[in-house]
């Protein structure tokens, strides 16, 4: 199996730093409850770790469906992570002290609609499909791509639901209002 490039490894231990510090961060702030999100967090954990790992795996397995131009998908792929670290980042700025990596919602929270979440609801969630997403381009496989595509939406899309549930029972109309006048993840799209 063909070992992945420094670059692509920095960017996933980077991408794996970041997570680490805001689960840390939640952890510390005690804001690390897993009542309200109903196993979702575990499955996109493992729709995410899954996927990339599949993709590592299939890149060696399936050499047939390696891409054309491999450095050119690697750069691309990068960047694409990069993106998507960078827009996840943002989110969890935007937010401040609201964000959190459990599902929680304090009754006295605002409905932010500033920084990226003026586009979408969950741009942290775009942010780590697009993580995804640029770790399947940079495999230079066209299995290993469709798989980080596919499972970490398949992941997210139950976590979604949960979110928003929770979001509408404690804030009520204004983030139902929110929810009319944004798209989830893609903007524009859906």
């Amino acid at each position: 199996m063909p070992a992945l490039s420094t670059p692509l490894l920095a960017s996933i231990y980077c991408w794996f730093a970041l997570e680490l510090g805001l689960l840390v961060r939640d952890l510390v702030r005690r804001r690390g409850r897993l009542g309200r999100d109903r196993g979702t967090r575990i499955v996109v954990a493992f729709s995410l770790a899954g996927s990339i790992w599949m993709g590592i795996l299939l890149r060696g397995w399936v050499p047939a469906l390696d891409t054309p131009a491999p450095n050119a998908f690697a750069a691309a792929g990068i960047v694409v992570l990069w993106v998507g670290l960078a827009l996840r980042a943002w989110a969890v700025l935007t937010l401040g002290g609201s964000f959190s990596t459990f599902i929680q919602v304090d009754a006295d929270q605002a409905v932010v609609t500033r920084g990226p979440y003026r586009w979408v609801r969950h741009p942290s969630y775009t942010g780590l499909l697009l993580v995804a997403l640029g770790f399947g381009l940079a495999a230079g496989n066209w299995l290993s791509l469709a798989i980080c595509a596919v499972i970490p939406l398949l992941g997210l899309l139950r976590r979604i639901a949960v979110e928003e549930s929770e979001l509408a029972r404690v804030l009520g109309d204004e983030y139902r209002s929110y929810q009319r006048a944004t798209h989830r993840i893609v903007p524009g799209l859906w």
